[in-house]
């Protein structure tokens, strides 16, 4: 029977799997779940970076006179 869900297969050193396995035991879970968990949290970090660097460009370039206002898109 096929996985409900995709699969990756990590290499991990001894150090990391050592430390997720602990989390793992800590929260209760699946050493799968808690890598899983790992990899949301730092795929929203990196989202929040990401989006930072595009706010802080558009700030950079940002112009009061050429901007439009909510009532001229909207017409």
């Amino acid at each position: 029977m096929p996985a409900k869900n995709p699969r990756v297969n990590i290499v991990l050193d001894q150090t990391l799997y050592n430390v997720l396995g602990r989390m793992a035991q800590r929260d209760g879970i699946s050493m799968s779940l808690e890598a899983r968990d790992l990899i949301k949290e730092a795929l929203e970090a990196k989202e929040d970076i990401y989006w930072d660097i595009v706010a802080s460009e558009r700030k950079r370039t940002y112009s009061a006179k050429k901007a439009l206002s909510h009532k001229d898109i909207w017409k």
